[in-house]
């Protein structure tokens, strides 16, 4: 299809690999939007499947052009290839597998960037949606509660790359790019980058995202590995990340999380650590526990506003704001963050105990 050469108000970019049962779902979001003029890009990290010659067959009947850039694969360094072969001057990065509720969602997303940037007469803003998971099941589950309400706040540590994020090019320049060295939590580190630099802002519309890492995964399984990882990529410990294979696994060779290994492989890697530096690991894990204890009081709250029956987002977090206005300077200092500290040695040992048990009555 032949477009204008007229500069789309908007560059969506979205990285993919083996997403050929995605990209129509993609595809049929994106035709839904109205009100923004913006181009596809999509970032191919060297897919096997007919993920890309979907993409330019379904490209050929869009109404925005689209264009599929090559390069290796790692989701930092494709979103960095894809936004440097875009040229909207706002940037919206987008998961294969995410959908909008609304067909004016972009519209919604735009017009609530520009208000915001307006407001604070510069651009250090970004933007990043409310989130539903798409579940195969949809009994009440406290656990998708949780993520997608926690989801709709704009503090540290709440916001990912599911969520998309929506910002100007020149912020993108300013903060830029996304880190590579890891096949992922470049989301992790950007939406750190925007905190410390500028402002994250809710926009008024919904995200959808597929459940399906979860589902195949396990749920429990699946976050246990994330908090562990997120850990140690805050304690800057990303060579133990680097060094345990499998730790992500490419969603077409998702399977159920087997974390025994990982928690093996992990307990030998500290193992080798010259006292000090397992000393100041496990300190530092302190610190970091510690300092997002907060998210306990969150999830209480949250579990309240489920049982009482409301959406995500909805109903109060008095427990959080208490927390916030009391509980966090009783225990920010030595003795908390030790105390913290030692909490995490007696789940580490425990859970390792526990999924070793379950290995043996599996008879693995």
């Amino acid at each position: 299809m032949t477009f204008p050469a007229k500069k789309p108000e908007l560059s969506v970019i979205v990285p993919v690999y083996n997403e050929a049962g995605v990209i129509e779902g993609l595809f049929r979001t994106l035709k839904a939007q109205e009100g923004v003029a913006f181009e596809l890009i999509v970032c191919d990290g060297g897919s096997t499947d007919a993920t890309v010659t979907q993409t330019w067959s379904l490209g050929e009947d869009a109404p925005f052009p689209v264009s599929v850039i090559h390069c290796d694969k790692g989701r930092g360094r494709q979103l960095n290839a894809g936004a440097a072969a875009s040229c909207g001057d706002t940037i919206l990065f987008l998961h294969a597998d995410s959908s909008f509720a609304a067909g004016d969602a972009l519209k919604q997303g735009m017009q609530s960037l520009d208000k915001t940037i307006a407001a604070r007469g510069d651009d250090r803003v970004a933007g990043h949606f409310a989130l539903h998971f798409l579940r195969n099941g949809q009994k009440p589950s406290f656990g998708y509660h949780y993520l997608e309400s926690k989801a709709r706040l704009s503090r540290r540590h709440c916001i990912h790359g599911d969520q998309c994020f929506l910002l100007r090019r020149a912020f993108f320049r300013r903060i830029g790019p996304f880190e590579e060295p890891l096949p992922f939590l470049e989301d992790t580190r950007f939406a750190e980058a925007v905190t410390e630099q500028g402002e994250w802002i809710l926009l008024p519309a919904i995200v959808q995202t597929s459940a399906r890492r979860f589902e195949t995964e396990g749920f429990m399984r699946r976050q246990t590995l994330n908090a562990v990882v997120l850990n140690l990529l805050a304690i800057d410990r990303e060579d133990f990340l680097l060094e345990i294979p499998c730790i992500y696994a490419t969603q077409d060779r998702a399977g159920e999380l087997q974390l025994l290994p990982f928690f093996q492989l992990l307990r030998s890697r500290i193992a080798d650590l010259p006292w000090r530096e397992r000393l100041k690991l496990w300190l530092d894990t302190g610190r970091y526990v510690r300092d997002n204890a907060w998210q306990l009081a969150l999830a209480l709250d949250i579990w309240r506003n489920h049982k009482r029956g409301y959406a995500a987002g909805e109903g109060t977090l008095s427990i959080l704001h208490f927390y916030d206005r009391l509980l966090d300077r009783l225990s920010d200092h030595a003795p908390g963050r030790l105390t913290a500290m030692a909490l995490v040695r007696i789940w580490f040992e425990l859970s390792s105990l526990v999924l070793r048990l379950e290995q043996r009555s599996s008879g693995i």
